[in-house]
């Protein structure tokens, strides 16, 4: 079994997006791990803020599989493809890391370069402080706590009942 962690947003529905996309992460991996819900800005595009958090899964799937699973479980909360990159979604869904590979496998980099992103930082130092990233083997929490003052000021720790 590995070790995963996968990025959670919505700034569509936000609520009822994320409820029912942790549920079918759920369904699909069983036990999760869930960090404090946080609320950002939209980045690179105008738009309704976000509410992000990061989801710890224990799994013996590949990469391809999760990530096919994840794909699944975002068209399904009515992810629209083929937009531009910054826009708005019901459900977004990435895999971070999987235990501790480096590099590119089916097709997808790990560790997900965007993880470093506040929204994505903030939530998974909050769950896993002191865990290593794969590349740079500094500790979550050690670079969430080097992140300058504006990073920490662009994302709130929200109240959500799962």
């Amino acid at each position: 079994m590995l070790e995963c962690w996968i990025s959670v947003g919505s700034n569509v529905e936000r609520e009822h997006s994320i409820r029912h996309g942790i549920a079918d992460l759920k369904t699909c991996f069983g036990s999760l791990l869930l960090s404090p819900v946080y609320e950002s800005a939209a980045v690179g595009f105008v738009g309704a803020p976000f509410y992000n958090l990061v989801v710890g899964i224990n799994t013996t799937a590949s990469v391809g599989e999760i990530n096919r699973q994840l794909r699944q479980i975002e068209d399904r909360h009515g992810r629209q493809r083929g937009i531009e990159k910054f826009s708005a979604r019901t459900l977004d869904l990435d895999l971070l890391t999987y235990g501790d590979a480096v590099g590119c496998f089916d097709g997808y980099m790990l560790p997900r370069p965007d993880i470093e992103c506040p929204f994505v930082l903030a939530p998974l130092a909050a769950i896993a402080a002191a865990e290593r990233h794969p590349l740079s083997g500094q500790t979550y929490g050690a670079l969430w706590s080097a992140c300058p003052p504006p990073a920490h000021a662009s994302v709130r720790q929200i109240q959500f009942e799962f």
